[in-house]
């Protein structure tokens, strides 16, 4: 290969993604990745995962199960699509019994009840809305009228609204997400404590976008980065009950979210900033729910672990 500036045949230079430079003297590049989902969009929050193309992939028939949750009891919001299937499902496989309190999405949840009773598991499904102290307080107590206690929490449930500007950002749809994201979260923790005893663990869902500052979500970066401080104060507050208190940042990862919040010409574009340039399907993300909430994890609390293709090295 002649490695010369000026070499014509284009089929041998590298350009290392450099496609031109205007006469302002900025460069444009472009890089070259395998578009796996088309555009698409949903109009409502928080998106159904049965109208996907494709559908997202939530559980990996060669992961081999090792009953590190048996007779555990977990709560996982918004279990019922999304990455919270694909948790409430292996939950079940490695023996535990799951509650999924969920906003609308009947289908969704009736589906992934059927997966988990499929394969041996429990399920409770709890319609509702997470923003309303109130059904806090009935997940709570439906859950321990239902299995007698609870061993695990996952606080994933959670709305974000594309806006191209902080002037397109509504007092309405503010207080939307932080009161979805954030205070949902505090109603359901706060009243699952008081039940959650030593060896118990609690696990939130933060993202990426915390840690970089996602320009068209700044109301969900907000909300996200909340949960961050949260996790790592109420960590160092239960440390001394045994109450182990985590977060998981994802990246991309093809859920519902995704459709019901970019606009459909991003939806081939997600994943590609990746070094791995693709997104990440569901079932790749919940074997590490599994870890935060087993034993195997029992020296671990009040950290954030990112899993995100190599897009952000935290």
């Amino acid at each position: 290969m002649k490695y010369d500036f000026f070499y014509e045949d284009k089929k041998e230079k590298d350009d290392y993604g450099l496609k031109y430079i205007d006469k302002d003297g900025m460069g444009y590049k472009c890089k070259k990745y395998k578009v796996k989902y088309p555009p698409q969009e949903q109009k409502e929050q928080p998106g159904m995962e049965y109208l996907m193309d494709p559908r997202p992939i939530f559980y990996n028939p060669e992961y081999k199960a090792s009953e590190k949750l048996k007779d555990k009891v977990a709560i996982i919001t918004g279990g019922d699509s999304g990455i919270g299937r694909a948790v409430s499902i292996l939950f079940a496989k490695e023996g535990a019994s799951v509650v999924i309190p969920y906003y609308n999405e009947h289908r969704d949840a009736l589906e992934t009840k059927y997966y988990i009773e499929k394969i041996g598991g429990k399920c409770l499904l709890l319609c509702g809305d997470i923003k309303d102290e109130n059904f806090s307080k009935t997940i709570v107590r439906e859950t321990l009228n239902e299995f007698g206690k609870i061993d695990i929490l996952v606080n994933n449930a959670g709305v974000q609204y594309q806006q191209k500007s902080l002037l397109d950002i509504t007092e309405e749809q503010f207080d939307k997400t932080l009161k979805t994201n954030v205070y949902g979260m505090f109603y359901l923790t706060k009243e699952a404590l008081k039940y959650m005893h030593s060896g118990a663990s609690i696990i939130n869902v933060s993202s990426i976008t915390t840690f970089y500052g996602e320009p068209e979500l700044i109301d969900y970066v907000t909300s996200k980065g909340a949960i961050v401080g949260f996790t790592r104060s109420l960590a160092t507050n239960l440390a001394d009950k045994n109450i182990r208190v985590n977060a998981i940042a994802p990246g991309f990862f093809w859920t519902p979210l995704q459709p019901s919040c970019w606009e459909s010409a991003k939806i081939p574009t997600l994943g590609a900033d990746s070094p791995m340039k693709r997104g990440g399907e569901t079932y790749e993300i919940a074997p590490l729910f599994v870890f935060l909430a087993s034993e195997d994890s029992s020296y671990i609390t009040g950290q954030v672990i990112h899993i995100n293709g190599g897009e952000y090295k935290g």
